[in-house]
């Protein structure tokens, strides 16, 4: 059987078409898997559980229904939606795995990523991340009212696409925000696996590397912004597709 991978949705009240699309995902092609990985920024945004806006409450329902289908679901929570919790990922019927994590796929093991990680050249986002993923920032974060933490979510947005044109206009971008070579093979030769399935960066791709003259190759999983993107995994063979909106 065929297992899937998806990640960078970023799916938005803005942009229906692609959480239909993740739908019809959902109920037909995901329906025959073996299961579903979702590998991080499911949503364009997340400020907690509590939050009722839309479309987060239609897709619980149906990755709910993929689930009692019979279809197991993971998920690894991604920059976007680092606050997504267990209340939500029970709703769902998703178990959330740790970022990274090691599976066994076809009998040999396979490490995930969302993919931040990797972009080490990013030195003001890793700071921010490493602020973000301290339980104590986000327990007085989840504290606050809902308005605020809205607000503050769009704020980093902002403050994110401001920076992304500032190092565009720099000729700087894709050097900055794609992951770093070094840190790509120092995490393979520290977890010794040769398979790397990650997303984040918004360039899918299969990368043969050579590390320690060890074959491995690093996958990068497409985003969702104009067309759907799957990684199919069957029986040791990886194949990247697209879904069209």
């Amino acid at each position: 059987m065929t297992t899937l991978f998806v990640s960078d949705l970023h799916l938005e009240a803005e942009r229906p078409a692609i959480t239909d699309l993740f739908v019809r995902f959902l109920r037909e092609r995901a329906r025959a898997a073996r299961a579903l990985y979702v590998l991080g920024d499911l949503f364009e945004a997340w400020v907690g559980d509590d939050d009722p806006a839309e479309p987060g409450a239609t897709v619980a329902r149906e990755l709910r229904a993929l689930r009692d289908a019979g279809v197991p679901l993971f998920f690894l929570r991604g920059n976007r939606d680092f606050l997504l919790g267990e209340a939500y990922a029970r709703r769902a019927g998703m178990r959330i795995l740790p970022d990274p994590a090691v599976i066994v796929l076809d009998g040999r093991p396979v490490l995930l990523m969302h993919g931040d990680l990797l972009c080490t050249g990013d030195t003001a986002y890793q700071q921010f991340r490493a602020q973000t993923r301290d339980p104590q920032w986000q327990r007085q974060f989840l504290a606050q009212p809902l308005p605020a933490r809205v607000a503050f979510a769009q704020q980093a947005r902002a403050r994110s696409q401001a920076a992304q044109g500032a190092l565009k206009a720099q000729g700087m971008l894709d050097a900055i925000t794609d992951a770093d070579p070094a840190t790509v093979e120092e995490t393979l030769r520290r977890y010794g696996i040769d398979t790397l399935i990650h997303g984040h960066t918004h360039r899918p791709a299969i990368h043969a590397l050579d590390i320690d003259g060890r074959p491995c190759r690093r996958i990068v999983l497409g985003d969702w912004y104009e067309q759907g993107s799957v990684l199919r995994v069957d029986d040791g063979a990886f194949e990247l597709e697209a879904l069209e909106a």
